[in-house]
């Protein structure tokens, strides 16, 4: 069974591309073989630069010899039938057979294929997937039609037995396949051929090409660590760096480097940043005092020197970088200090956030309208959350955010620090983004809890009122993340809140927008929602509240809120699934009051699954099922609703008798366990009725002929009912 060797050599490959390129090379060359009748043993797709290379082993010589009978419509059908079926098989009338049945004389195809020998085979899978490769973007050179990402030189195709190998004959616009290839750009010594995998990975390391980029990225890391250590220093992790830089280079060389004295008082993130973005090095760190003091570069040639003139223009190059964070890191410290950040948040009002929902200083002002709302029920200073939302997004007007928009945040901590405020406002600059995906931290800080919650509230908000609601897989405004943030907040800090009144709310003051008349209504909407309460106070202020509840109720606020809500429900199915928690036992309990508080919600929802996982819970739910669906059925039959009136002097059986001794007693417990959303021992007190209620059924016929032990039984049932639909409505959960 000969080993199949391809390698595409071409000009250098953006590194972003090289992974996901050699697996569509692997992909497409072995669905392409097997669909031909060729299996194998093992494939692997690697890359560097300047190639893709693909390994296959143990594959089929040829592909096998098949034959096919189709079956097809009688002789005497229709001609066009026949026709049909004949096109479809690929035969003549007469290479058919016509075969007596029960039903007449149908015609059968038989359809044999001869096996063709793997290098045919091969040569067309592989000008295929040439063809056809799916590069994200790809260009035409010279005068030939072909498409690459960069002009493709050689095309190595190879198939090895234990006779030699053999070249596949194959020719694409000019490019002949061969068994030639080149190693290192400037260290290979020209072309030579192979005769194997093997033999071809050998070589390429004695050119200076390591073929694996796992292996070269072991070799960067090892060798960069290395040298940190040897100095006392530490080099900053960072995963995607070291992928990008091993897709850069075929012959790794790490060279460390010194950063000029006049940078090292740079913030350790502007140093880290700049140098990985503008030239791909990493940082390297004092472990004592977590300041950068130097760098690692990776060369992809080795020079007599050491790399000493590679270091000596890396290094030029780095200053000229560094004077300019420098000089922005210096000149947003003079405004912040001399001008405090609110002149950076007054020039947001040029900025604009989005056409239909104003400047990036609208939405900071009703940011810090909804954190000073906010603030009680975190446990956080109105004053100061309403002062850090005001400044938060001050940095996005900094020099250093322009230059580098991934500081956004932190910059602000730094210069907020610099102007002297609160140290509660400074870090809620930096925190109130997070959490940004499911493995950020969620901060604790009750101010930055108060404008992060703001900020994303205000965002869900904004889109839902003007209708730019995520549809299917497309999300450009990230509310799906918006949402997961909110819920994180709301669980990792244990906050009761009310988000159905927040986002009536926040969903005015961007329907109706928002002066210094009606900040009282808006704080008395998210203090009670649109119920009772709202239209009492509101009916105090008179006319002027009268007319702007009236505004409220036209704005169709309210449904816009409960569809919010369900959102974020579904967010939060989306977040407990992972933890463990079935989605029908979150609908169970989601069909509760109060279902916009989110940790109530996922406190029921935990002490139901648990429940869930008990014999007792497991068979309660099948015993409430049964005399719900009993009770439901008589119900319709006879037209009444059997609520009430069970009396224990109508109970004939014992069984009977002790379930309403049972009920009883869970009433009592249920009930004010709830209450105290003690939910665990709610549902303790419901685990006790599982046995007596299995014993009920087990002795005593519900629809007797007996109308009044029938009516007096159904209305024991109701009364299972509602006990058990006191902790979550079962009638939801699955099975």
């Amino acid at each position: 069974m000969p080993d199949l060797l391809i390698e595409l050599f071409s000009e250098e490959i953006p590194a972003r591309m090289q992974s996901r390129a050699a697996e569509d090379l692997k992909k497409l060359m072995t669905d392409g073989l097997v669909e031909a009748g060729l299996t194998y043993s093992g494939a692997a797709a690697l890359s560097t630069p300047r190639r893709l290379t693909l390994t296959v082993e143990g594959l089929l010589a040829a592909s096998p010899a098949t034959r096919e009978e189709r079956r097809g419509p009688r002789s005497d059908a229709p001609e066009k039938a026949i026709e049909g079926f004949l096109r479809g098989a690929g035969v003549t009338r007469e290479q058919c057979e016509v075969r007596e049945e029960k039903k007449g004389a149908v015609l059968y195809a038989v359809i044999e294929r001869p096996g063709r020998p793997a290098s045919e085979i091969v040569a067309e899978v592989l000008e295929r997937t040439i063809r056809n490769f799916p590069w994200p973007k790809s260009m035409r050179w010279g005068a030939g039609s072909l498409r690459w990402v960069r002009p493709l030189h050689r095309i190595l195709c190879l198939m090895t037995t234990e006779a030699g190998a053999e070249v596949v004959p194959l020719d694409i616009d000019g490019i002949g396949a061969g068994d030639v290839t080149e190693g290192h750009r400037f260290l290979g010594n020209g072309a030579f051929s192979v005769t194997s995998f093997e033999d071809y990975e050998a070589k390429l390391k004695r050119a200076k090409v390591v073929l694996n980029p796992v292996e070269r990225s072991e070799t960067i890391w090892h060798d960069a660590t290395n040298r940190a250590f040897a100095a006392g220093l530490d080099v900053v992790e960072d995963r995607g760096l070291l992928d990008e830089v091993a897709g850069l280079v075929e012959w790794p060389v790490v060279l460390m480097g010194d950063i000029g004295e006049a940078f090292l008082g740079l913030p350790p993130e502007v140093l880290q940043t700049s140098m990985k973005e503008h030239q791909k090095f990493f940082s390297v760190k004092n472990p004592t005092s977590g300041r950068i003091e130097k760098f690692i570069t990776v060369a992809n040639v080795e020079t007599a020197d050491d790399g000493a003139t590679i270091l000596a223009g890396n290094q030029k190059v780095l200053s000229a970088r560094l004077s300019d964070a420098k000089f922005f890191w210096e000149n947003d410290l003079r405004v912040a200090r001399q001008e405090g950040l609110e002149t950076w948040t007054a020039k947001l009002s040029n900025v604009t956030f989005h056409n239909k929902l104003g400047s990036q200083k609208d939405r900071i002002d009703r940011i810090a309208a909804l954190a000073r709302e906010i603030a009680p029920t975190v446990g956080a200073d109105a004053a100061l959350a309403e002062q850090a939302a005001r400044v938060a997004k001050a940095d996005l007007s900094s020099e250093m955010v322009y230059e580098f928009p991934e500081l956004q945040g932190l910059m602000g901590r730094y210069y907020a620090d610099a102007a002297g405020l609160p140290s509660e406002v400074a870090a809620a600059c930096q925190e109130h983004y997070s959490p940004l995906g499911p493995s950020d931290d969620v901060p604790s800080a009750p101010v930055s809890v108060a404008v992060s919650l703001a900020d994303k509230l205000d965002t869900l908000t904004g889109f839902w009122a003007i209708d730019e609601k995520p549809t299917g897989s497309k999300d450009p405004y990230a509310l799906r993340r918006a949402a997961l943030g909110v819920i994180r907040l709301v669980l990792a800090n244990g906050l009761r809140l009310h988000l159905d009144r927040l986002f009536d709310a926040q969903l005015l003051r961007h329907l109706l927008g928002e002066t210094e008349d009606t900040g009282t209504l808006f704080d008395m909407l998210a203090g009670h929602g649109f119920h009772a309460e709202l239209e009492a106070e509101v009916a105090r202020l008179g006319p002027t509240g009268a007319d702007w509840m009236t505004k409220a109720r036209a704005s169709g606020a309210s449904a816009l809120s409960d569809d919010l809500v369900a959102f974020l429900h579904d967010r939060l199915k989306v977040h407990l699934r992972d933890e463990g928690i079935r989605h029908d036992v979150i609908d169970a309990v989601l069909a509760m009051p109060n279902r916009d508080d989110l940790l109530l919600v996922v406190n029921r929802a935990k002490a139901l699954s648990d429940f869930l996982g008990t014999e007792d819970g497991t068979n309660l739910v099948q015993g409430f099922k049964r005399a719900n669906n009993i009770l439901t059925q008589a119900e319709e039959k006879d037209g009444v609703e059997y609520s009430f009136g069970a009396d224990v002097k109508f109970a004939e059986d014992p069984a009977e008798k002790a379930l309403f001794t049972a009920l009883d007693r869970a009433e009592s417990a249920i009930s004010p366990a709830m209450q105290a959303e003690d939910f665990a021992a709610a549902m303790e007190a419901m685990a006790a009725l599982r046995a007596p209620i299995d014993a009920f059924f087990e002795a005593v016929q519900v629809n007797t002929d007996n109308q009044i032990l029938r009516r007096n039984r159904l209305n024991l049932l109701s009364r299972i009912r509602t006990i058990c639909l006191q902790v979550a409505d079962l009638t939801r959960l699955d099975g």
